[in-house]
């Protein structure tokens, strides 16, 4: 009989099966070149494939679907995918509990039994009834339209849930009777970028951009607008409260637990915004200016009648708490509360208490702070790892906060936050022994002598002898910290030999402004050294070798991916760029990208920054002649915020300039976007198809274990 794990055999024998069991030769499909021609500066430069920036196109709709044949055709191919789809399964197919919150007469809770698609919004009234309260799996037939957010009126009579279509940005949101569950008016539309924060039970607050002239999956969008819809009128008569006589790329809008206040933030790039602030309580009060620049990050997380806590990072690279008078709101007037200290500050505010989060070297500490500013606790964690949570209203006598690490699955804890212990609420029932791996962090050096943590994960007892399949997973941007947390997928490359690693690159979060300033505009090199760096790292250890390391990023994480294998393309065997930002000469064209310019700055800048994003631009830089790695790149057709045609270009251009027999593969899938909603069955046939390409192309075979 055959159990239903798998084992892992990297010999000389099962390389040659391996070898000899490959799919037969690939002919990508024909992508026509045009003739486009672009100048920047004195630079002409050509850009044959832009007609696959036309999502609407018939052309581009061809394309897409004779690249999937290719691909799914070679996948179809590899022996063991179907055993890693069975293990992936088993594996997943566990009981999944969210912390509970309260609204109204009922308490809520998402629940998904195991392997459904989209998780289960259940309530429980005061007896202890429980019902369905929202299913996001009756919303569409084929799992593509996911729950996209959801918020109650002030006494949780009534609630307002987005939904998004395909995996779009653009979301609809509908407004429902919470007691009756019945839809109360028409739908509101075209919805982007935005929460919904109601006003008592009168109506809510919500952001949306004008709808674009053209695709609506690939337009620029750059004009976002604070609205007001109240309750029982059309949506055509929502009041503009903010943006429509000053052009900000992103705003939003939040009313403070009091009621009192309208809290707004407005930027034009993904660091830095302005802050204002309105009194609800007065009719007709003026919008009041914080902050009037962009230099800094700045929100409220907290009031006390007429005194503001602000979290920022003027002034403080690795953030503060301070407080100051609504009525004299200036940053001169502000006076710290929590002061800044050598960890990156991540705060949250429930059951009368702050919690400060803090990130030292990637792994969390949380301090428990009452309201005078005095230190009430450091919380005792249940190990080394991430926690997040804490929050909740100033009322909750109990508060809920999660851990995970890379061997530990997500679990949930109440805490109490007067007597400050903590109880296990919720201990998912995984099919995995985290007793038999560990992980451990290491720094490194990076090319100019910087530093780099790392976190490397595995079964214990690993032997060090450079034939150990390996993942170096990156991302480097957007203020973005990595730090530990456990997955499924992980978890099944690690059952199967692999190793798993993680550098906290700069340009990220975890070391605070100067950390990802450091990995900007020209200092963005400074990333896809330290990737390179940790690559070599891994080498020189021996914990792998070229043939057995796999790259893999996506988004800001793609660009990473595409930039490291166009410039050391004999460093790694696999390469897996996901919905990544590949042309960046153009990033800035589409939808919200221009949003993007304090991380990578545009080539239209200066001559000099145009040199310098030309000189790693992955699409720019792939060259004839060159064996690059075994790549599958990743996408969706319906991604509106990093559009596909980056890695359709991408794709393209390598398909038609590799040398060798490393394979060239682009997955799209499709009525799917960045990957936020994508439902479980989707996600887990991704894992698997990456997780058999890449062992796949190292040689290494996966077989059934006989009893």
């Amino acid at each position: 009989m055959k159990k239903t794990f798998l084992i892992m055999a990297v010999s000389s024998a099962l390389a040659t099966f391996g070898q000899n069991q490959k799919p037969k030769t690939l002919t990508y499909p024909t992508t026509s070149k045009g003739e486009t021609v672009d100048v920047y500066f004195d630079t002409k430069l050509p850009d044959p494939y832009r007609w696959l920036e036309d999502d609407k196109s018939a052309e581009t709709g061809a394309w897409v679907k004779a690249q999937n044949e290719v691909t799914y055709d070679y996948l179809a191919q590899i022996p063991f995918r179907d055993l890693l789809k069975a293990r992936m399964e088993k594996l997943w197919n566990y009981e999944k509990i969210g912390a509970p919150f309260t609204e109204g007469d009922f308490t809520y809770y998402y629940k998904n039994n195991g392997l459904q698609n989209q998780s289960v919004l259940y309530r429980k009234d005061a007896k202890g009834t429980e019902t369905v309260f929202l299913d996001p799996n009756t919303f569409s037939k084929d799992g593509t339209t996911s729950l996209g957010g959801l918020n109650f009126s002030k006494d949780g009579s009534k609630v307002a849930y987005s939904i998004s279509e395909g995996g779009s940005d653009w979301r609809k949101v509908i407004i429902m009777d919470a007691v009756s569950q019945k839809i109360m008016e028409d739908t509101i539309v075209d919805v982007k970028f935005s929460g919904v924060s109601w006003k008592g039970n009168e109506g809510f607050y919500y952001s949306s951009y004008d709808k674009p002239k053209g695709s609506e999956l690939s337009a620029k969008t750059d004009q976002h607008k604070l609205y007001f819809h109240k309750v029982g009128t059309a949506q055509k008569v929502d009041k503009v409260i903010f943006g429509a006589d000053q052009k900000r790329r992103y705003v939003g809008g939040g009313v403070t637990e009091d009621d009192c206040f309208l809290v707004i933030t407005a930027a034009n790039s993904t660091y830095g915004n302005e802050l204002y602030i309105k009194d609800l309580t007065k009719p007709n009060s003026p919008i009041v200016t914080i902050v009037d620049n962009f230099k800094s990050d700045n929100s409220i997380i907290e009031n006390e009648g007429v005194k503001l806590f602000i979290e920022t990072d003027l002034n403080a690279p690795n953030k503060r708490i301070i407080t100051v008078d609504v009525n004299n709101p200036k940053p001169e007037n502000w006076k710290d509360f929590i002061a800044e200290t050598e960890n990156v500050l991540s705060p949250s505010t429930g059951g009368g208490y702050f919690f400060a989060n803090y990130m030292k070297d990637a792994v969390s500490v949380v301090k428990q702070y009452d309201y005078s500013g005095k230190l009430v606790r450091e919380i005792q964690l249940p190990g080394i790892g991430t926690a997040g949570g804490f929050g909740g209203k100033k009322k909750e006598k109990t508060l809920y906060y999660s851990f995970t690490n890379y061997v530990t699955p997500g679990s949930t804890f109440s805490y109490e936050p007067k007597a400050g212990t903590s109880a296990v609420y919720q201990k998912p029932k995984v099919d995995f022994n985290s007793e038999q791996y560990e992980s451990k962090q290491v720094f490194y050096t990076s090319k100019d002598g910087t530093k780099i943590p790392m976190i490397i994960t595995h079964k214990k007892g690993l032997k060090l002898d450079g034939t150990n399949p390996t993942m170096l997973y990156g991302y480097g941007g957007f203020n973005v910290s990595l730090t530990p947390s456990f997955s499924i997928a992980n978890a099944v490359w690690m059952e199967n030999g692999g190793v798993y690693a993680v550098p906290n690159l700069r340009g990220g979060g975890e070391y605070g402004k100067k950390w990802h300033d450091a990995g900007t505009k020209m200092q963005k090199q400074n990333v896809f050294d330290d990737f390179i760096a940790a690559a070599e790292y891994l080498i020189a250890q021996k914990y792998t070798a070229p043939q057995y390391l796999a790259i893999r990023g996506g988004s800001n994480g793609g660009l990473l991916v595409g930039a490291t294998m166009t410039q050391r393309p004999e460093l790694m065997k696999v390469a897996l760029p996901a919905v990544g930002v590949m042309d960046m000469l153009r990033y800035h064209t589409f939808t919200a990208g221009a949003g993007w310019a304090y991380d990578y700055g545009t080539a239209q800048d200066s001559k000099e920054m145009f040199a310098y994003i030309k000189g790693y631009s992955p699409v720019h830089n792939i060259q004839k002649g060159i064996q690059y790695p075994a790549t599958m790149v990743t996408t969706g057709d319906h991604d509106d915020r990093v559009v596909p045609a980056h890695s359709f270009k991408f794709a393209a251009e390598l398909q038609q300039k590799q040398t060798g027999t490393n394979p060239v593969l682009i997955r799209i899938d499709i009525n799917a976007g960045h990957g936020a909603g994508k439902s479980v069955a989707a996600t887990i046939q991704e894992n698997v198809d990456i997780q058999a390409f890449t062992l796949f192309n190292m040689g290494v075979v996966l077989l059934p274990e006989l009893d």
